[in-house]
């Protein structure tokens, strides 16, 4: 059994690999800071489980980040936590660059400092895995993926932050010897993910019977990954991965946003009509693009594949039938995120 800390344990993805680690038997130590997009209410079925500890905490705090790595002789750190919402970074990239950027080089510092002191077999076993973002290799025209080995070139005041924490996760693999690994994702979807993204925006937007806006033409291209099969990739790096090496996770689904868009109006109008006997296509609205809006991003992910046997276990097809349904049966947990009671406040107006 191994015990992680795995920071951002309370955002969306983050959840999930908690959720799935701790289903597998391992001990997870959950740092999370609690800004709007934490909500604990996606780790209530852990309460009461021994192998689960709830900490409100920030990465950049390093007393914390020490006394957590000695007292629960922590095996691999798993680094989810980051400001990850491009619209916001856009509104006040200062937040950004304080989580993404300052605050992923205090939990390196921690984290290197403790692998400092363990014994040689336990240098030998510990891992730091950085979880970051395709968006840091910029925008591709309409053909190309993403390799491992493509030039950075951040757009969003989000991506930069993301890119400048990669660099220095790999600097303190080169300079200091931590044994470093980074997977770069690409979009995210599944259960409990926040409703300001496209997904969940779309599906809580489309059941009221909401204009549906689309940013632009509607063409832009994104390589969708189902969250379930992005936990399953970071284990497996964690369980193999080469020390040092970057790994790229995606889903093989490319898909325009209007597309997307689409086939969950389709799914709905099938599950649950609107009263009025409209389609929800109708409802959907051309809004002005957000700026720097990259216009395609596709992962090659064959070395991940090749390397460590891993493969996306869902289909765009199955894995966006599987979220709808997902919303669809759990109302409450949508509804408490909406109106902002699991925290206790507001969100927005």
């Amino acid at each position: 059994m191994t015990t992680l800390l795995v920071t951002g344990g309370a955002g969306f993805i983050g959840a999930n690999f908690v959720l799935q680690a701790v289903a597998q038997g391992h001990r997870v130590v959950n740092l999370d800071k609690l800004t709007y997009a934490g909500n604990l209410d996606t780790l209530s079925s852990l309460d009461g489980n021994e192998r689960h500890l709830f900490v409100q905490g920030d990465i950049g705090d390093r007393e914390l980040v020490s006394s957590l790595l000695k007292s629960h002789n922590v095996t691999a750190v798993v680094n989810f936590a980051a400001e990850s919402h491009v619209d916001r970074s856009i509104d006040g990239p200062a937040e950004f660059v304080e989580t993404n950027v300052v605050g992923t080089l205090g939990l390196l510092e921690s984290s290197r400092d403790y692998w400092r002191s363990l014994d040689e077999d336990a240098q030998q076993k510990f891992r730091f895995l950085h979880v970051s973002t395709d968006e840091v290799y910029g925008s591709l025209g309409a053909e190309g993926q993403f390799k491992e080995t493509t030039p950075y070139a951040p757009n969003s005041p989000y991506s930069a932050s993301k890119a400048a924490s990669d660099h220095l996760v790999r600097a303190f693999h080169h300079t200091y010897g931590l044994p470093t690994l980074t997977t770069n994702c690409s979009n995210n979807y599944g259960p409990y993910q926040f409703p300001e993204k496209l997904i969940p925006l779309i599906i809580q937007k489309a059941l009221a019977g909401e204009s549906l806006p689309i940013y632009g033409d509607g063409l832009n291209i994104r390589d969708w990954l189902y969250v379930g099969d992005h936990c399953t990739a970071i284990q497996r790096v964690l369980e193999a991965g080469r020390i040092g090496e970057t790994y790229n996770v995606g889903g093989n689904a490319e898909r325009e946003n209007i597309t997307v868009v689409k086939a969950i109006c389709a799914l709905l109008d099938k599950r649950q009509p609107l009263a009025d006997g409209r389609k929800r296509e109708s409802l959907i609205t051309y809004v002005k693009d957000r700026p720097g809006h990259d216009r395609r991003y596709a992962i090659d992910s064959s070395k991940l594949q090749n390397e460590l046997g891993w493969r996306p276990s869902q289909t765009f097809e199955t894995g966006i039938e599987h979220t709808v349904d997902w919303y669809l049966g759990n109302t409450p947990w949508v509804s408490r995120v909406l109106d902002g009671s699991y925290r206790m406040e507001r969100l927005g107006a």
